[in-house]
């Protein structure tokens, strides 16, 4: 076991009152491996909605305060849990294309976004293997309501959060295999660090200046606003269409 893999940061801050709160109120420690990170990824996938936080760099108790993110710090919670549980974890940094976040980001405030938007995904060690996770970033109900939207798309997608090649069936929930949602967007890859707080000390955040100042004030909650609208277009349709 290396002991870089399990550390407690100032992002990964697993030793958190709410995060230990969480781990023992759900049972996780009497898991075994497979399904220790079967729950920490599942309970980050889908009871931490996908929305936009004020900042990549949050803390990972913050993330779980605030209910919802993004891929990278849904990553910071992820990692958080999973290190709190035993399981060694570690950071993978990238840039994604701009244009996969069409349609989650309105067009009224795309010119916020940088051209290579600032990516990451978690790996996590089990069965004497690096496994990758990325697939955690969309909760279900925002995922099959795009799904819905746009059923005639069976393979190539790539708008709303969203780049696979296999839209209809993306491989996202912990089987034991690599999960990916975004993974055919990548451009720029950074490659691995120990935690999250390294990369972001070398590589910066998405944003900074007036932009960051905009973005945390206003334009994130429009933001969220509309990745709420689009999640609960499904919940709408069913509950219209019952007599």
């Amino acid at each position: 076991m290396t002991e870089k893999y399990l550390n407690n940061t100032n992002i990964v801050n697993f030793e958190h009152k709410d995060i230990q709160s969480l781990i023992d109120q759900r049972g996780w420690q009497s898991l075994d491996d497979f399904n220790k990170i079967g729950a920490a990824y599942q309970f980050v996938k889908d009871e931490i909605m996908f929305g936009y936080n004020k900042s990549d760099d949050i803390a990972a108790s913050d993330v779980l305060a605030d209910g919802y993110g993004q891929c990278n710090t849904k990553g910071n919670l992820l990692m958080a849990l999973l290190r709190g549980l035993g399981i060694q974890c570690r950071f993978h940094g990238f840039t994604i294309d701009q244009q996969l976040q069409k349609g989650a980001i309105p067009s009224y405030v795309f010119w916020l976004a940088p051209k290579y938007i600032i990516h990451s995904w978690v790996e996590v060690y089990f069965d004497g293997r690096w496994i990758n996770l990325e697939g955690f970033i969309l909760d279900e109900q925002y995922l099959s309501s795009l799904q819905q939207k746009f059923s005639q798309a069976k393979d190539d997608f790539c708008v709303y959060g969203v780049a696979t090649k296999c839209f209809s069936s993306p491989n996202t929930n912990w089987c034991g295999q690599d999960t990916y949602i975004q993974k055919e967007g990548i451009h720029d890859d950074f490659g691995l660090y120990d935690s999250p707080d390294e990369f972001y000390l070398e590589k910066g955040t998405n944003l900074s200046g007036v932009k960051r100042w905009m973005y945390q004030g206003v334009i994130r909650h429009l933001i969220n606003m509309n990745v709420s609208k689009i999640r609960n277009t499904k919940a709408l349709e069913v509950q219209n269409a019952q007599p």
